[in-house]
């Protein structure tokens, strides 16, 4: 029996590690393609935008324009956990190949995932433990090697390296120093 516990924090941690521009970014990409999205994911961003997003001149803020939306909803994003991971739900689900991608390059390199189809949204948030050894570059360099000819912008490979995870790097630990650890007691 394994009495290790997983430690999550609010999805809303992940501000931490954006860039305000890139925050900006990623929900003008979901609200400039969201009749893309499903439907349920349409109306859960539209439940929160409706709850918690103030547009100026607009009664009902899900009316407003994608970019003026977008603007509107950095504070609900930085602040609402739940809203984040609905909106990183619906920017992973407009980009299948590229999280498919992700999936198999994390599996490659031995990975514990949830399964690619599996709603992230209805996790407690990220977990906290991210493996030694493979920051960002180190992660970048070896998706390069895998995948030569992907072009893919070096901030939307992390953000979804961290979503099909469901892991921020805020605890990094080394598996065999784990199981010395685990030997030793």
């Amino acid at each position: 029996m394994d009495d290790k516990q997983v430690q999550f924090i609010p999805f809303h941690a992940i501000n931490e590690f954006m860039l305000s521009d890139y925050r900006l970014k990623v929900l003008l990409s979901v609200f400039n393609d969201f009749s893309k999205l499903p439907g349920e994911r349409r109306t859960a961003i539209n439940n929160h935008i409706k709850r918690r997003v103030k547009v100026p001149g607009f009664r009902n803020s899900t009316q407003a324009p994608a970019g003026i939306k977008a603007r509107s909803s950095v504070s609900t994003f930085e602040n609402d956990p739940e809203y984040v991971a609905q909106i990183l739900q619906g920017w992973a689900d407009l980009r299948p190949e590229l999280s498919q991608k992700v999936f198999d390059f994390l599996s490659s390199q031995e990975w514990d995932l949830l399964p690619l189809e599996a709603d992230r949204t209805k996790l407690p948030g990220f977990q906290i433990e991210w493996p030694k050894g493979q920051d960002y570059d180190t992660l970048g360099k070896a998706y390069a090697e895998m995948y030569p000819d992907d072009k893919v912008d070096e901030n939307d490979l992390r953000l979804m390296i961290v979503w099909i995870a469901n892991r921020l790097p805020y605890d990094m630990y080394d598996d065999e120093e784990e199981e010395e650890e685990e030997e030793s007691a």
